[in-house]
């Protein structure tokens, strides 16, 4: 799949097969995430993937209504970003943790997995936090659902660039 394909062909997924994406898959997946971005080269990434017992407590973490979604994908990633306290450092590396977990999805569809990025509010709590792990010094990024994809999905409509692009002088 070339570049452009995948960044077309990218979708969101909420149904996916019940089988696990492989540690080595993810490992191959994670590894591409480092080549994002990064300004001053802070490596702010961080990624935990989530096993039974950790997916238990943030399921614990979130409540029965909330807990529903996140049995929606095989395999969960959870994406944080580092922070310093410099407010301009950490704002590049929040970005820079974006694009690493857009890379991990783009990735992921080259090898012709299903994709899901949400930010549950369970993860930006001190409950969900401590149920994964994140430290104070962390943002969370998003929580990224991967596995196989259940169905295909429908190609949504896009604003135009003539809409959101501007050429100044």
């Amino acid at each position: 799949m070339d570049l452009e394909g995948a960044i077309r062909g990218r979708r969101t997924h909420k149904a996916y097969r019940p089988e696990p994406v492989d540690r080595e898959t993810l490992d191959d997946l994670l590894e591409l995430a480092r080549w994002a971005p990064n300004h001053h080269l802070t490596n702010p990434w961080r990624f935990r993937v989530l096993g039974p017992r950790s997916l238990e407590r943030l399921k614990r973490a979130a409540g029965p209504e909330a807990a529903a979604k996140l049995e929606r994908a095989p395999t969960l990633v959870v994406c944080s970003a580092v922070q310093s306290g410099d407010p301009v450092q950490d704002e590049e590396d929040l970005m820079a943790a974006a694009c690493a977990a857009y890379i991990v999805l783009l990735a992921a569809h080259g090898r012709g997995l299903a994709s899901y990025w949400r930010t549950p509010a369970v993860l930006r709590t001190p409950e969900g936090r401590e149920a994964v792990g994140m430290g104070d010094d962390e943002r969370f990024v998003g929580l990224l659902h991967l596995g196989r994809p259940r169905q295909r999905q429908r190609v949504p409509e896009r604003a135009s660039p003539g809409d959101y692009v501007s050429y100044l002088e």
